[in-house]
C-alpha cells in the first residue's frame, strides 16, 4: 500500500521550533513532488509548503514564509518541514502528500494523493 507517514508533531510554546518528518511507505519518495498541508479545527485544509523531486524548487504559503523551511533527503526517503517562530495560529494537524496531478498550483491539495494520517502540532501562548 502506497502511503506517507508523518511524525514529529508536539505541543510547544509560542516562538518554539519543531521539525516534522514525512516518510514514504511502499514507494520511492524521490519520484514525487511532496507537499505539506495543515488543517485546523473548523477550517479547510490549506497548503503550507511543497518541494519538487530534485529540490530545485520550493513553495510556501504567505503565512509561513520566512519561518518554515521544507527540505528532502531522497536517500532516506524522507521530506522534512522545519518550523521556527511558531505561533498559536500554526496549531493544526499537519499532513504530507505526493503530487499526482500537475495543475500549476503546488499548494493545491486536490492535486495530491497518498495522504498520511497526519501529526498534531499545538502551539500554546
Amino acid at each position: 500500500q502506497l502511503q506517507l507517514v508523518e511524525s514529529g508533531g508536539a505541543v510547544v510554546q509560542y516562538g518554539d521550533s519543531l521539525r516534522l518528518s514525512c516518510a514514504a511507505s511502499g514507494f520511492t519518495l524521490a519520484s514525487y513532488t511532496i507537499g505539506w498541508f495543515r488543517q485546523a479545527p473548523g477550517k479547510e485544509r490549506e497548503g503550507v509548503s511543497s518541494i519538487t523531486r530534485s529540490a530545485t524548487e520550493t513553495y510556501y504559503a504567505d503565512s509561513v514564509k520566512g519561518r518554515f523551511t521544507i527540505s528532502r533527503d531522497n536517500a532516506k526517503n524522507t521530506v522534512y518541514l522545519d518550523m521556527n517562530d511558531l505561533k498559536p495560529e500554526d496549531t493544526a494537524v499537519y499532513y504530507c502528500a505526493a503530487l499526482t496531478v500537475f495543475t500549476g498550483d503546488y499548494l493545491y491539495s486536490g492535486a495530491y494523493d497518498f495522504w498520511g494520517q497526519g501529526t498534531q502540532v499545538t502551539v500554546s501562548s
